[in-house]
């Protein structure tokens, strides 16, 4: 066995064996991969093999499209069959809000470049002729969806990544995993120490296990799940006879999904009394077993599908696998380099291995030997939680997850497992006031305020839901009067050291401010993308504060600390430090109220340290709103004493709370972009307009120079433009088609409801030479094209008059 390798990859299913491969593909050889047992060992061998492209994230979906189409060509290459069965698969539609689930996705895929298309129930019966269409409104047809042999293309993989040049290792269980000094590892196993200078989690099922041997958790859960294969069913055989196979159907309402198998069916659920398995870890001799029948947790599952699926009952049960597999809290793969650990990668919780497996291992192999991947990996990114999760709140949202695998998922919908877990010591106060609580990166973050008899929670909708007029009434009141909320929304970074200002400028594209003032700033990747939307704030020459997305924490502090100086500290304060932000046009004049300091000189972007009543602040003249507004930043224990000054104040100048959801109207009122909407990593500077912030004339080589000023040279081919929409009851969401005539030209990044102006208004990309006021463009939002005017100044504030005054 070897004892030296570039990476080792350990866990030897359809992940790890793709991880394996694609990283030969881009050309590292040595590279190997430890199965303590054999191949597919865990939940691989037993799965169902099903593959499909849907997926509410573009992104996810762009890549289960690639792992599909991936399969030909690993047959081509190695001589294997993968075992495919294109079959083609619907996905069936029951009420109005599933039938629009459907609608949205297909606008979607329109941009996407997939061939979906929305079919009705005679259309069904004739592509899928073993559903029973009684009470079906439509539903979504893939001619990618199909199935596959989970065995065969799993030992594809590994010849072909052994064709590269790879090593796989199996009976080789890893004991152990230590870390050098200069940050490779050993790893420790049953016959011998390797030495590796990197590692891959991909242990499955033992993933946890595998993690803690570094002292890493992992937020996953195993879960089990079960499908039945029948016996010769009569109408598969009559279709078998006549060559035609039957596609896969997926019933949400009955929770199920179904295909053939040999001549019979196969049909697997999503119960609702489902369970989770091995809960406090899994038994390392478990492998090519199954656990043992259980039909009474899907008894109400089975007696719906028969009535679904009338065919069923026309044959027995030839076998049932009932066995575990993992899931996330969210139930998308944790993916990439592990916050905080050097050269330690995860490929962990990929529920969806033969729909997700081929585009992981790409994205994680990209990510290792180029070091940035090709898209956005946001969603499946493993930075997308930080160190504040535990055990005790993923096993509750896996479960959860696991039980609305088929459910309709709104755009709006806030899941309630878990919560509230964590809170600012304004929860019981705005909780009083009414808040209606939303939830980011765990903790409980205010949508609106309601008021009176009003619910007190938001109805999930594709449409415009019951918080419109909450909604409505705070953004009322920031442009009349002011409104407060918090600034715990912000990620808040602390940097210091006499190197500072040169690490600044380094790491960020932008201007770093001088003392006093503030100044905006994309974070580029090397290749020029986007990978941070940031405010700097210069409290002195070794000092400044950073604020960003907080739900992006654990990503950008992976990426300051990968890329920091010696001589200069980060500290993530972004739970340690907070404080509101107060806007509209008396703002003013309640800050003033709360200090003996005169800020009444206080530009637009300036900073200050001033005593707001009895508290220590530092005041940023911003706000995201986009008008007269300032940022309070206090240390925690003092928000309640901050909050009590502000809000008495406030009272005489008709001061409300307001919540996130009239946040993102009122920066529609300016066009502002959000982060991972309108600025993310699958777009450019130049593209986003956000290259206005760039500095190309300090004379530093800060990262992604080369390639922003290439974009600068060059020109983007897109533009991001705000549209006005005449929509009726639902507006703009993300990603809804962009239509000039009878062609898709772009798609829409954000959107909403401006109840300043009284509008609709999308966001969206749009190929620059159509970029003209008097384009006729459509957009497309639940199936029906509304008409879109470009809008050539922002609704609010067009000169920035009352922001910067």
């Amino acid at each position: 066995m070897k004892t030296t390798t570039r990476v080792c990859v350990i866990g030897g299913g359809v992940v790890g064996c793709s991880v394996l491969y694609h990283l030969t593909k881009l050309g590292w050889s040595d590279v190997m991969l430890l199965e303590r047992s054999e191949l597919t060992s865990g939940s691989t061998w037993h799965a169902a093999g099903g593959f499909h492209t849907l997926n509410g994230d573009t992104n996810m979906a762009a890549l289960q499209g690639y792992t599909i189409k991936l399969y030909k060509e690993l047959e081509e290459i190695t001589g294997m069959s993968c075992g495919l069965h294109h079959v083609g698969g619907v996905t069936l539609a029951d009420n109005q809000d599933r039938f629009d689930m459907l609608v949205a996705e297909r606008a979607k895929h329109r941009f996407m470049g997939l061939e979906t298309e929305i079919v009705g129930p005679e259309e069904i019966k004739k592509i899928a002729p073993v559903t029973n269409t009684d009470g079906i409104i439509g539903a979504l047809y893939d001619p990618l969806d199909g199935h596959l042999d989970p065995s065969g293309t799993t030992h594809a993989y590994a010849k072909a990544a052994r064709m590269g040049g790879a090593t796989i290792e199996i009976h080789t269980k890893v004991l152990e995993t230590n870390q050098r000094a200069d940050g490779t590892w050993d790893v420790v196993t049953n016959k011998g120490t390797i030495h590796a200078e990197h590692i891959v989690n991909a242990g499955g099922l033992w993933a946890r296990e595998v993690g803690a041997m570094a002292g890493i958790y992992f937020p996953l859960h195993p879960m089990e799940h079960q499908y039945i294969v029948t016996d010769d069913v009569p109408m598969i055989q009559e279709m078998m006879a006549n060559g035609i196979e039957h596609p896969h159907v997926m019933d949400p309402a009955g929770e199920s999904y179904l295909r053939q198998e040999g001549q019979g069916l196969c049909i697997g659920f999503y119960e609702q009394p489902c369970r989770p398995w091995a809960v406090d870890g899994t038994p390392w001799d478990f492998g090519h077993e199954l656990l043992p029948d259980d039909f009474d947790k899907i008894e109400d599952s089975i007696e719906f599908a028969y009535k679904r699926f009338p065919a069923l009952a026309e044959s027995g049960v030839k076998s049932v696998i009932h066995g575990p597999f993992t899931f996330a809290p969210d139930g998308n793969p944790l993916v990439g380099p592990v916050p905080g650990v050097r050269n330690y990668w995860s490929a962990c919780a990929v529920m969806a291995g033969f729909s997700q497996g081929g585009g992981v291992g790409l994205m994680l192999a990209q990510w290792m030997v180029e070091g940035e991947c090709e898209r956005d990996t946001s969603a499946m990114d493993c930075a997308r939680y930080g160190n504040w999760i535990t055990p005790g709140y993923t096993r509750p949202k896996v479960i959860e997850n696991y039980q609305k695998r088929f459910s309709v998922a709104y755009p709006n919908e806030e899941l309630p497992a878990a919560r509230p877990f964590r809170t600012t010591p304004m929860y019981d106060i705005f909780t009083e006031m009414g808040a209606v609580w939303g939830h980011q990166y765990g903790l409980e973050v205010v949508n609106y305020f309601a008021e009176g008899d009003e619910p007190r929670f938001e109805t999930p909708s594709f449409r415009r839901s019951n918080a419109f007029d909450a909604t409505a009434r705070e953004v009322k009141a920031v442009r009349e009067a002011v409104g407060i909320n918090e600034v715990h929304n912000f990620g808040k970074y602390i940097v210091k050291g006499a190197g500072a200002r040169a690490w600044l400028d380094r790491i960020m594209a932008g201007r770093v401010p001088q003392p006093g003032r503030l100044s905006l700033t994309p974070m580029l990747s090397p290749k020029g993308r986007l990978i941070g939307d940031f405010t700097i704030s210069c409290l002195n020459e070794t000092e400044y504060q950073l604020t960003a997305s907080y739900g992006s924490q654990a990503y950008h502090m992976r990426w300051f600390l990968q890329n920091l100086d010696d001589g200069v500290t980060i500290d993530n304060v972004s739970d340690t430090r907070n404080g509101f932000q107060i806007a509209g046009p008396k703002a003013r004049d309640v800050l003033q109220a709360c200090t003996r300091q005169d800020i009444s000189d206080m530009r637009f972007m300036d900073i200050r340290k001033v005593t707001v009543g009895m508290v220590d602040c530092l005041i940023q003249r911003v706000s995201y709103t986009g008008d007269l507004g300032y940022e309070i930043y206090c240390d925690l224990p003092s928000q309640r004493a901050l909050w009590d000054v502000l809000w008495t104040a406030g009272q005489p100048h008709g001061m409300r709370p307001f919540g996130m959801r009239a946040m993102m109207s009122l920066r529609l009122d300016k066009s502002f972009g959000s982060w991972l909407s309108e600025f993310s990593p699958d777009y450019t500077a130049a593209e986003t307009g956000l290259d206005r912030f760039i500095s190309f004339k300090k004379n530093v080589d800060f990262i992604g120079r080369a390639a922003a000023e290439e974009h600068k040279a060059q020109g983007p081919s897109r533009k991001l433009c705000t549209f006005e929409v005449d929509a009726e009851d639902a507006d703009v969401n993300a990603y809804e088609p962009i239509w000039v005539g009878d062609e898709v030209v772009g798609f829409c990044t954000s959107g909403g409801y401006s109840h300043y102006a009284g509008k609709s208004i999308a966001i969206g990309f749009l190929p620059v030479d159509l970029i003209d006021p008097s384009i006729n463009a459509e957009i497309e939002i639940l199936g029906s094209r509304r008409k879109a005017t470009l809008l050539t100044d922002v609704l609010f504030d067009a000169d920035g008059a009352r922001m910067r005054g």
